[in-house]
């Protein structure tokens, strides 16, 4: 099979394979990391969760950092992206070492958020630079199947550090401190990991400036707008939509995870344990999901293109996701779970390469760093959203039909997008080098 063919061609890229390295122990701890936090915060047997609660949660943790998160690909763009790597995991490990001290502690739930919220910030730092810097290790050619390999096995290792953490909270009689310390090693091993390439080769290539903190803001600003100036351009037209479309999806996957968060904790189980468990079960079908996507998204985004790619994605989702979600039973929530993996990384993957197909290496830590804020912003509006539309046990027929409305317009809008425009951009300009 060609796609066999390319994969094992792409893991003979020795730099390839250590970014993907680092990725999976990346991922793999924030598996670990996330896991712990939901249990404690929305799991824990005295506590009565709502979904405001849980949209409270996701403000704390996400909303600070979606203020500034624009001048992150400003310093992405500066700073070595290995050196962000090793930095920024040896960080997160301290981080997430202090957040058991505090789940031990029983410190204020205060400091806990604002321990967790600086992993978190780290964390989009991390995760903008790694997709900033695929480019600089494999070629034009194989970036499609880049784009379905790297970030779709992060996620998975995401979801294979979700059930690591549920097998070792088991064996540790339901530690969560001991959870995050586990996630803490994990992002050690990340920053030992990023030591196997060269300081230089993920870029960027110019040189780091190092003004005066004044002035260092003064010229994030200015790099800022004139990113947004170079995304307005006409040949980054794509690019633009995509992130639109993306945006949206997100917002979609966001409400429909509360919507399950809080189906798992009382409509569909009688504990929080049984609960925890069954969200387990939901996100590795949603890891299922990611996989398959990986596997068709290279030789679908191939024939059809990235943006048509996205426009059958949330077509499919505006079908599926109702159709199996109204019955609020746990088999087609478990398939519905699937199929929202599937959309929201296929989707993500033709964005990924749009992205990195139009944008130059200078510009492209501060789009990558935008679009991951665009992902915070909206999933915490979801949440947001989410918790105004939920009944107490989660079952909720108009939130699923509003998302499914939000899937018919992207698929609209992408596919009139892309007709009207007789292709994809992303195919018509040269990838930068």
């Amino acid at each position: 099979m060609p796609v066999v063919r390319d994969l094992r061609l792409l893991l003979r890229l020795r730099h390839f394979r250590r970014l993907l390295y680092v990725r999976l122990l990346s991922q793999g701890a924030d598996g670990v990391y996330q896991v712990a936090l939901a249990a404690y915060v929305v799991f824990s047997p005295e506590k009565q969760t709502s979904a405001a609660a849980i949209a409270s949660a996701m403000a704390v943790l996400l909303l600070p950092y979606s203020l500034v998160g624009p001048f992150a690909g400003v310093l992405l763009d500066r700073w070595r992206r290995r050196q962000v790597f090793l930095y920024g995991n040896l960080l997160r490990a301290l981080l997430a070492a202090a957040t058991a001290a505090l789940m031990i502690g029983h410190a204020p739930e205060w400091l806990f958020y604002v321990s967790a919220l600086c992993v978190t910030a780290v964390n989009r730092f991390v995760l903008a630079g790694l997709s900033a810097a695929l480019p600089r290790v494999v070629d034009a050619e194989r970036l499609v199947l880049a784009n379905s390999i790297s970030p779709t096995a992060g996620t998975l290792a995401a979801t294979a550090g979700g059930g690591l953490a549920f097998g070792v909270r088991i064996v540790a009689s339901d530690s969560d401190a001991a959870v995050v310390l586990l996630g803490a090693f994990l992002y050690l091993c990340a920053a030992l990991a990023s030591l196997a390439m060269p300081r230089a080769l993920l870029g960027p290539d110019r040189t780091p400036e190092r003004p005066h903190l004044r002035t260092a803001l003064a010229d994030t600003a200015r790099d800022l707008l004139a990113a947004v100036r170079y995304l307005a351009e006409p040949q980054r037209r794509e690019a633009a939509w995509a992130l639109a479309s993306m945006t949206l999806m997100r917002f979609c996957y966001g409400a429909l995870l509360v919507l399950l968060l809080m189906l798992c904790r009382y409509a569909l189980s009688s504990t929080p344990d049984e609960g925890l468990r069954l969200l387990g079960l939901a996100l590795a079908a949603s890891g299922a999901g990611f996989f398959a996507a990986a596997v068709v998204t290279p030789a679908a985004a191939g024939r059809l293109g990235p943006a048509r790619w996205i426009a059958v994605c949330s077509g499919a989702a505006t079908v599926l996701e109702p159709a199996l979600g109204l019955s609020f039973a746990t088999g087609p929530l478990l398939v519905a779970a699937f199929v929202l993996g599937l959309t929201t990384q296929g989707a993500k993957i033709a964005t990924d390469t749009i992205v990195q197909e139009s944008v130059e290496d200078g510009f492209r830590g501060r789009i990558f760093s935008v679009y991951d804020v665009l992902f915070n912003v909206s999933f915490v509006g979801a949440a947001g959203v989410a918790a105004l539309m939920l009944p107490p046990d989660g079952r909720s027929v108009v939130l699923i039909v509003f998302v499914a409305l939000i899937y018919a317009g992207v698929a609209v809008a992408m596919a009139r997008h892309r007709n009207r425009n007789g292709g994809d951009v992303s195919r018509e300009t040269s990838p930068p080098r």
